[in-house]
C-alpha cells in the first residue's frame, strides 16, 4: 500500500511545482512587457538627433487602445518633435511657450513640443496586440542622461492608464512608470550626426526635408534591423528560459521518484 502511494504523492507535488515555475515565469514575463516604452533607433546621443519608437502594448482582453498621448519635459525641451505617419491613427503635435527661450544654431526659439497625441482612425489597438509609433527628436539635451516622457493611453471602454510614475533609485519599479529615453554620451560629431538637424520649426521646407531623409534613411534602416533582430535575440533566450525550468523542475521530479522507487 504505502509503496504505491508515494509515488502518487511524488507525482503531484511535482506537477504543481512546476505549474507555480511556468505560472511565475509568464505572470513575471508580462508584467515586464506590459509598460508603454521608448526605444531608441540606434544611438540617442546627448547634443544629438535621434529616431525613437513609442512601444503601447494592448494590456487589456475586452478592450482596444484607441488614443495616446506622450508628454515631453520643457524643462529640457526639444526644438523639434516629428511624429512619422502610422496607417489607423491620426497624429497631433502640440508646442507650448518656453519661459527661456531656446539657443539652437544661432536662433532663439520661443516655443517647443510639449506633446504628441496619436488618436486612432478605426479600432485601434486590439487585445493581444502592440503597436510602435516613430517620433524624429532634437537637439537632444547635453546636461542630462535622460529624457521622462511621461504617458496616457487611453481604451476604448473609457479606462485611462497613466504611464506618469518615476523611478525612485533603489526601489522597486512603480505600478505604471514612465518611459525614459537614456541618453547615450555626445559623439564628436553629435551636432550633425548621421542625419542632417531637422528644422526648429515643425513644418520644415521641402528642401530640408529631403535632405534629412536622404542621408538618414540608410542609417534608420539598420538601425532598425539591429532592432529586430535584438528583439529576436531576447523572445528566444525567454523561451529557452523557461523551457529551462521546466526541465529542471521535471529533473528533480524525476530523480525524487527514482530516490522513493529504490528505497521501496
Amino acid at each position: 500500500m504505502s509503496v504505491s502511494r508515494i509515488p502518487a504523492r511524488v507525482s503531484t507535488r511535482a506537477a504543481l511545482a512546476a505549474g507555480i515555475a511556468l505560472s511565475s515565469v509568464v505572470l513575471l514575463s508580462g508584467t515586464a512587457f506590459a509598460h508603454v516604452s521608448v526605444q531608441p533607433q540606434g544611438e540617442a546621443a546627448k547634443g544629438g538627433y535621434a529616431t525613437v519608437n513609442i512601444k503601447v502594448p494592448n494590456e487589456r482582453d475586452n478592450a482596444s487602445t484607441v488614443k495616446l498621448e506622450v508628454n515631453f519635459p520643457l524643462d529640457h525641451p526639444l526644438a523639434s518633435v516629428m511624429p512619422q505617419p502610422v496607417p489607423g491613427w491620426k497624429a497631433e503635435v502640440t508646442k507650448s511657450k518656453l519661459d527661456k527661450p531656446l539657443e539652437l544654431h544661432g536662433k532663439k526659439i520661443n516655443e517647443a513640443v510639449s506633446k504628441v497625441t496619436w488618436t486612432a482612425d478605426g479600432s485601434g489597438i486590439a487585445p493581444g496586440f502592440f503597436q510602435t509609433f516613430p517620433l524624429s527628436l532634437g537637439q537632444l539635451p547635453e546636461d542630462v542622461d535622460q529624457l521622462v516622457l511621461k504617458s496616457i493611453q487611453t481604451y476604448s471602454n473609457k479606462e485611462v492608464v497613466r504611464w506618469i510614475e518615476e523611478q525612485k533609485e533603489g526601489a522597486e519599479e512603480p505600478q505604471n512608470p514612465a518611459p525614459v529615453l537614456k541618453l547615450s554620451a555626445a559623439s564628436d560629431d553629435h551636432h550633425g550626426g548621421g542625419a542632417t538637424a531637422p528644422s526648429a520649426t515643425a513644418t520644415a521646407s521641402a528642401g530640408e526635408k529631403a535632405g534629412h531623409d536622404g542621408k538618414a534613411g540608410d542609417h534608420e534602416e539598420k538601425t532598425a534591423a539591429a532592432s529586430s533582430s535584438s528583439s529576436s535575440s531576447d523572445t528566444t533566450a525567454r523561451i529557452l528560459g523557461v523551457i529551462g525550468i521546466l526541465v529542471g523542475v521535471a529533473g528533480v521530479a524525476f530523480g525524487v521518484l527514482a530516490g522513493r522507487r529504490r528505497s521501496a
